[in-house]
């Protein structure tokens, strides 16, 4: 049950990464909005970004296992959470091990 929860916390931590990356990356492009002068709305649109996933991540991170801690289960909480940041760990691996293979051939 706690490698479920962790790999599900994990993967839902890297596709949420992966979805405002590429939106981030993709939409100005397509909307050409990377030749229109700068404002203040790209700051705060940046910063307001930030703390929503923040929050969002600390949620899909730690928000079961301090739910499991308060509960009592400090034993599960610590194993959830440990293997969340390992299978996370393991996915950013995997990134950077496609990041170097796409860019080496």
């Amino acid at each position: 049950m706690i490698k479920k929860y962790a790999v599900i916390n994990a993967a839902l931590t890297a596709l949420y990464i992966v979805l405002i990356s590429s939106f981030v990356f993709y939409v100005p492009k397509a909307l050409h909005l990377n030749d229109k002068p700068d404002n203040v709305f790209a700051p705060i649109i940046m910063l307001s970004l930030l703390v929503f996933s923040a929050a969002l991540v600390g949620f899909l991170i730690f928000g079961r296992p301090i739910m499991w801690y308060l509960d009592g289960k400090k034993q599960e909480a610590l194993k959830l959470l440990v293997s969340t940041l390992v299978t996370f760990f393991i996915i950013i691996l995997g990134l950077f091990l496609t990041l170097y293979l796409v860019t080496i051939y």
